[in-house]
């Protein structure tokens, strides 16, 4: 008994470190297989501010980033490698309004390649989290990149920043230091055969730095480019008045010929109807704003709701496709414009007070294509592409914010805008 009672002591406190030691990997998840052949992993501490969506009331928050990003170890050129970006700690925790639900919060970042060559990669997790009380540590799920190797020699990978989406808003966290290198990668002359993904599974995707600064190339055979997710400022002009939203939004491209399908997504998660709406009677489309080499605009659209959306059920903004001819040679960035809906009747038109560059694409001049003129296929014209990029801070994106104002005003569906758009707050307050 005696023996008993002095293991006991000693058991307790090894069970309560190994308890602590998980809880401070939640989110992080346990270290990717780290003997499986070329892959590496690493984890680097950056001082980080991150910045909470505006009309929260919330100050910015300076604290510390910890993040492990797995790599292979070796590769050669034409591989097209897949990064994963694992947080062991966020920089700030859930403030003190609301308990956050489960799958609620999802995390995108930028990874910088240099040294072998240059690029920012773009970091996307999915919207997967346990519960987060208030003031509880944020808990963020790994995200995933590709790159497609151009040039032989060392590469190095560097976190940059990152945004927290927490239900439809965007914290946005820079460092503020040097951040040191969080992993190499000894790139090789290749062979023709590929080195395989230090990782089970594998980005849908093909990418090559989604960045406005980066061109995605369409040489070696490559056809699919996805963009970053911006922020873009809206101010609605809708029945019942002005009003501001901010939304979310990407936009993809897949080469066909000299041609592009486009492809516009609203991220994130969507917003609930406040009423019901009878099928087929919301309609978006945009126009994409060209930029760079090119001049003009893309139109896409979307389909109608194909079901009713019930009171409370969530409004999304399905994916608007259309068609882009280029009228020039060169880098040709395309960037949110306006955007447009229709709904029982009546129309919405939301304005851009600043727009961002999500794509970056080198193009070849296509007879008919968009730059001075329009091109028939496509639904592109020509409307100037006066586009100006940069640089938004979070003002409390939302990625439905220009849907999730959709009311029901005298039997006729109205776009408030952001008479609704609060951060959840807003529903603790009514």
């Amino acid at each position: 008994m005696s023996m008993r009672r002095r293991v006991t002591p000693a058991a307790g406190p090894r069970r309560a470190g190994a308890a602590a030691a998980a809880l401070a990997l939640v989110g992080a998840g346990v270290a990717l297989g780290l003997a499986a052949g070329p892959a590496q992993a690493a984890e680097v501490s950056f001082a980080t501010r991150c910045v909470p969506p505006a009309g929260v009331g919330l100050d910015p928050v300076n604290g510390t980033t910890k993040v492990e990003v797995t790599a292979p170890a070796t590769a050669k050129v034409g591989d097209e490698i897949t990064v994963v970006w694992k947080f062991t700690q966020a920089a700030s925790k859930n403030p003190n309004i609301i308990d956050l639900p489960a799958n609620s919060v999802q995390p995108t970042g930028t990874l910088k390649a240099a040294g072998a060559q240059s690029a920012d990669i773009a970091m996307t997790g999915p919207r997967e989290n346990p519960a987060i009380p208030k003031g509880g540590d944020m808990v963020l799920s790994d995200m995933k990149g590709t790159l497609k190797l151009t040039a032989a020699g060392e590469l190095t990978l560097t976190p940059g920043a990152y945004t927290v989406n927490a239900m439809g808003t965007n914290t946005v966290c820079t460092p503020t230091e040097t951040v040191p290198k969080a992993a190499t990668v000894t790139v090789a002359q290749g062979n023709g055969t590929s080195t395989p993904d230090p990782t089970d599974t594998a980005t849908p995707t093909p990418t090559k730095s989604p960045t406005p600064s980066a061109t995605e190339s369409s040489g070696g055979g490559q056809t699919d480019f996805t963009g970053k997710a911006v922020s873009i400022p809206y101010t609605c002009q809708s029945p019942l008045g002005e009003k501001k939203a901010t939304s979310e939004i990407q936009i993809n491209a897949k080469k066909d010929g000299g041609s592009y399908g486009i492809t516009v997504q609203f991220k994130n998660s969507p917003m609930d109807s406040p009423a019901d709406i009878p099928a087929d009677s919301v309609k978006p489309s945009m126009e994409v704003t060209l930029g760079g080499a090119d001049t003009g605009s893309v139109s896409v659209e979307g389909p109608t709701n194909s079901a009713p959306i019930k009171s409370g059920d969530p409004i999304a903004i399905p994916d608007m496709t259309g068609t882009y001819k280029p009228g020039a040679t060169g880098e040709s960035t395309l960037s949110p414009g306006v955007l447009t809906i229709k709904a029982l009747g009546t129309t919405t038109t939301c304005k851009p007070d600043k727009t961002e560059v999500s794509l970056t694409l080198t193009t070849e001049k296509q007879e008919g294509g968009a730059s001075g003129g329009t091109s028939g296929s496509g639904g592109t014209t020509g409307s100037g592409g006066s586009s100006t990029s940069g640089g938004l801070a979070a003002t409390g994106a939302d990625d439905h914010a220009a849907l999730k104002a959709l009311g029901l005003v005298a039997g006729t569906a109205v776009l408030l805008g952001g008479a609704v758009f609060t951060f959840m707050p807003g529903r603790r307050t009514r």
